[in-house]
């Protein structure tokens, strides 16, 4: 066998091997999204927990194939701001965006990309149970998961990003690009969605029980396991002798994401513990930890990743319940969680790696830099996210009826009964309910 031959099969392998490496990846992304279904049904009343399994289902089903007629092409024609450059190869009418012999590398990017905005919709899924029209979330869940969120990762994290190549910006795990921008667009929806009803009693926020706090326990976990797969995709398997990098070139392995992501996930779990002593707050917590050092995993030393962790452990129910102070009802605290933990560990590797290089002629990483790109991120969510659901609040198409929220958005958004043996369920299908009855099951 001749050199050339050994070259040429040591280079399709490797070739196969980053493609197989960004399938299983994609594989345990879904695990996100089974976790997301089971979290956001325990998080709801027993009246609407089919609605809430059903929005996540289907935010899957449409932001998937929205990404891909333009989500993708977004990301590769804005890297420079609001003008588009040349992206022709990322039309869906591409030979590069369908099967391909010769291409072994777009359509496993595309799929890890696409599961990263369908993230974005599963965090806004959350914050908005119980009362958002099933067609208002899906309108919404398609533009946050294929257009806005891109827009924002084609500045800050496509290699001719503009943060990137002006400002040095890092945030290789994607606490900006994914969690802070969805967690400000649920932000701005929930401003003009209003609260649950009964959730506000003379200004003072009630509380209103998950039906299954076990199985939304059980959906965090779900989600952390699914958070190595979408961690692992923010990673660059390169193959030969250039090894693993960062999306921004930088190196590193899977080792420094190892290390960070589970000190990140134990430092949150305790911080939020201590702040909060309560169940819902503390699981939460491992997902705020994690997010919080996420932009920074390929730098970070362990011990300090704890610590930075943990202390969005300790802010992250503190923001949530300042929120909820504020009159804004985030169901299951997703703009503290996401949006909070989101812009601070953006901030936070200003803080901690300001002047540290990045490869070539790329800026070095700084606190102004940081801080500019986690307000870009939040204002890129927030913007758009108020606006269309003003808009759909204008319409009369964001949110259900007063009386259709009473009796659960699950008897006229599906139809159909999550525990079909309860008797209050049985009920309210067969007409035999009160109207008094009705406001004792809210």
């Amino acid at each position: 066998m001749t050199l050339e031959t050994l070259q040429s099969t040591f280079e399709m392998h490797q070739a196969m091997n980053v493609e197989v490496f960004y399938w299983w990846c994609t594989a345990i992304m879904f695990m996100i999204h089974a976790g997301f279904l089971a979290y956001e049904i325990g998080a709801s009343r027993v009246k609407n927990a089919l609605t809430s399994g059903m929005k996540n289902i289907l935010t899957l089903s449409v932001i998937i194939p929205t990404f891909y007629f333009f989500g993708w092409w977004i990301y590769n024609a804005f890297p420079n701001g609001l003008i588009p450059i040349d992206a022709s190869a990322a039309l869906p009418w591409s030979m590069s965006m369908g099967p391909n012999v010769q291409d072994m590398g777009t359509g496993i990017f595309f799929a890890a990309f696409a599961l990263f905005g369908a993230t974005t919709g599963s965090i806004l899924s959350g914050a908005v149970i119980e009362r958002i029209r099933l067609s208002a979330f899906l309108i919404l869940a398609a533009i946050l998961g294929s257009a806005v969120w891109i827009l924002a990762g084609a500045w800050g994290w496509h290699p001719s990003g503009w943060l990137l190549t002006e400002f040095g910006y890092h945030d290789v795990g994607a606490s900006g690009v994914v969690h802070a921008v969805a967690g400000f667009f649920a932000l701005g929806v929930l401003m003009n969605l209003g609260a649950r009803v009964g959730k506000f009693k003379d200004g003072v926020a009630m509380y209103i029980p998950p039906h299954s706090l076990p199985m939304s326990l059980i959906g965090l976990m779900m989600i952390i396991v699914g958070f190595f797969g979408f961690l692992g995709g923010c990673i660059i398997f390169n193959g030969g002798d250039t090894g693993w990098t960062t999306i921004y070139g930088n190196p590193t392995n899977l080792s420094a994401f190892g290390f960070n992501t589970l000190m990140g996930f134990a430092g949150g779990v305790i911080g939020a513990y201590l702040s909060s002593r309560e169940p819902f707050w503390t699981m939460s917590g491992g997902l705020a930890g994690i997010i919080t050092v996420a932009a920074g995993l390929d730098l970070y030393y362990p011990g300090l990743t704890f610590v930075l962790a943990a202390s969005g452990g300790v802010l992250m129910p503190i923001v949530g319940r300042w929120i909820e102070k504020l009159g804004i009802d985030d169901a299951v605290g997703a703009v503290a969680v996401h949006g909070f933990c989101g812009f601070y560990g953006v901030v936070l590797v200003g803080v901690v790696a300001s002047a540290y290089p990045n490869i070539g002629e790329l800026p070095d990483i700084t606190f102004t830099g940081q801080l500019l790109g986690a307000v870009v991120m939040a204002l890129t969510g927030f913007i758009p996210g108020w606006g269309i659901s003003f808009a759909l609040k204008k319409f009369n198409a964001l949110r259900v009826p007063p009386h259709v929220e009473v009796l659960g958005l699950d008897l006229v958004e599906i139809p159909a009964k999550p525990y079909p043996e309860t008797v209050p369920a049985n009920r309210v299908v067969e007409g035999t309910i009160t109207p008094s009855e009705s406001e004792k099951l809210a």
